[in-house]
């Protein structure tokens, strides 16, 4: 079956508050661990990402975990970033613009990441029940597309995603068949350097919330 269109979501500062979520982890590694443990989990975290491409918070547990095998408060760290009450991070409005868009056409989530802590943040915010299980992750997804159109095959795509680097790539290949939407939500989403090396999307709204009324809706 192909549908009409479908809905493809980011889920980090596009569903919900992943800044947050890192303030809140830094005040918790200075509170639990002092200033020479942030700086050393978050020295881990930014190589990760550079090697990586992707945001591997547990994976800096690891490697900060070899800097100090004997100190057993780190074995405490990976549940809080676990148990960590997602829900609470969502946007206002992100799970009504959702449903709004689920009468429209298919709604899928689209997001990077690791293979258990993205699942985990996705399902304890709701979102995986939200969107009945249609969930894709993938370490990048704008080089997924053979694999997203094969999964749920559409005439077009809405891509609503807070980096416009990524809504480009995409672009660039689905050209026509894709609509590209720019929530300015997140560090990213305000970062000039990054902004200036893409051209704009095909719609910008300020807020997830503002898709409820946006022209894709009617």
């Amino acid at each position: 079956m192909i549908d009409d269109v479908v809905f493809l979501f980011d889920v980090d500062n596009t569903l919900l508050d992943n800044d947050r979520f890192q303030n809140e982890l830094r005040g918790h590694l200075t509170a639990s661990h002092g200033d020479e443990g942030l700086k050393r989990y978050w020295g881990h975290f930014e190589e990760l990402w550079s090697e990586l491409g992707y945001a591997d918070y547990l994976g800096a547990v690891e490697r900060y975990r070899l800097d100090a095998p004997h100190d057993a408060s780190i074995l405490r760290l990976g549940g809080w970033i676990l148990d960590y009450s997602f829900a609470d991070l969502l946007y206002p409005g992100a799970i009504e613009a959702v449903r709004r868009a689920r009468q429209v056409g298919r709604t899928v989530v689209l997001s990077d990441g690791d293979a258990v802590f993205q699942p985990r943040k996705i399902d304890r915010s709701g979102l995986w029940r939200e969107f009945d299980g249609d969930v894709l992750i993938y370490v990048h997804k704008q080089m997924e597309l053979a694999a997203i159109e094969r999964a749920y095959p559409a005439r077009h795509y809405v891509m609503i995603d807070d980096k416009l680097a990524i809504l480009d790539a995409i672009k660039q290949v689905w050209g026509e068949r894709v609509t590209t939407v720019f929530p300015r939500q997140g560090h990213f989403a305000f970062d000039s350097a990054l902004i200036a090396k893409h051209p704009p999307a095909d719609t910008t709204i300020e807020r997830i919330a503002d898709l409820m009324t946006s022209d894709l809706l009617k």
